[in-house]
């Protein structure tokens, strides 16, 4: 759909490589932001298939093994813990039920 957030990775070299993707909204209004993003919903892609998602952080299955600097502050907030293969991906952030505002995608080395 329109107005989403896209990000892009690449893994280099010849070994896989676990990341934490974030997409942070509700928090943001602490530092003074205003328009939120009041749940964020976060894809990540291989080319056009989707190999991982999350809304809720703690909802994801790998929540439990995300390290604690990691976790977000809002529960609404997304987050996934993955391995990726090297190559190219996309990370894509929308609002739940097509709601819009302002977000942050961030993207970790683990």
């Amino acid at each position: 759909g329109d107005e989403v957030l896209i990000g892009g990775l690449v893994i280099t070299g010849d070994e896989p490589l676990t990341v934490v993707l974030r997409a942070i909204g509700p928090s943001l209004a602490a530092h003074g932001v205003e328009g939120v993003l009041k749940n964020p919903h976060l894809t990540l892609y291989s080319g056009l298939t989707a190999i991982d998602a999350n809304g809720d952080w703690g909802d994801h299955p790998h929540a439990d093994s995300l390290p604690a600097q990691f976790v977000p502050l809002d529960p609404a907030e997304a987050a996934i813990l993955v391995t990726l293969q090297p190559g190219a991906y996309t990370a894509i952030v929308s609002g739940e039920g097509g709601s819009t505002g302002i977000a942050l995608l961030e993207v970790y080395e683990r």
